[in-house]
């Protein structure tokens, strides 16, 4: 009966909710809005030797874009999996759980994770983009992760706020 509250119930969905909705802030705000970056717009100096596809001309940003479409596409499917899982996993009272402390703690602790991953795989590691380029780029790097790992934090101490809503119990929605 256990696996039907909330805490290992929604986990799952939550997290991958977290991290679609993650990415699509990074990709929509960074990459298309404030245009601060695309997914190779620092191959000129990355670790592994990627060509470079400068932004700054019409094939380097057709091919940015295409792979900012791709991440794009990894996030939607994130989106799409973690409300299929939540909806698989949610017979009543839909409601209660959507405004439960217990899956928004979940999502920006994803939110968090995506973040942490992203930033230390693709900034550092990589080195295939950064956050913005220029003389602070390190600062605006290391901000990112420390705005992951608030996240993470702030989603952890969100969800154990919450109580645990039984995902099978019937009643008000």
């Amino acid at each position: 009966m256990a696996a039907t509250r909330t805490g290992r119930g929604i986990a799952l969905p939550g997290t991958i909710l977290g991290i679609g909705l993650g990415g699509f802030v990074d990709g929509i705000a960074l990459h298309q809005i404030l245009q601060w970056h695309h997914m190779l717009s620092s191959t000129d100096t990355d670790n592994i030797g990627v060509r470079y596809y400068s932004p700054d001309t019409v094939p380097g940003l057709r091919m940015n874009t295409l792979w900012d479409g791709l991440f794009h596409t990894v996030t939607w499917l994130a989106v799409l999996i973690g409300l299929g899982l939540l909806y698989s996993r949610v017979t009543t009272s839909r409601g209660r759980v959507w405004r439960s402390r217990q899956l928004w703690g979940w999502i920006l602790a994803g939110w968090g994770f995506f973040n942490l991953v992203e930033g230390v795989i693709d900034h550092h590691l990589l080195g295939i983009h950064h956050v913005r380029t220029g003389p602070y780029q390190l600062w605006w790097d290391l901000g990112f992760l420390l705005l992951g790992a608030l996240l993470v934090v702030g989603g952890w101490a969100l969800r154990r706020g919450g109580r645990t809503i039984d995902l099978c119990e019937t009643g008000r929605t």
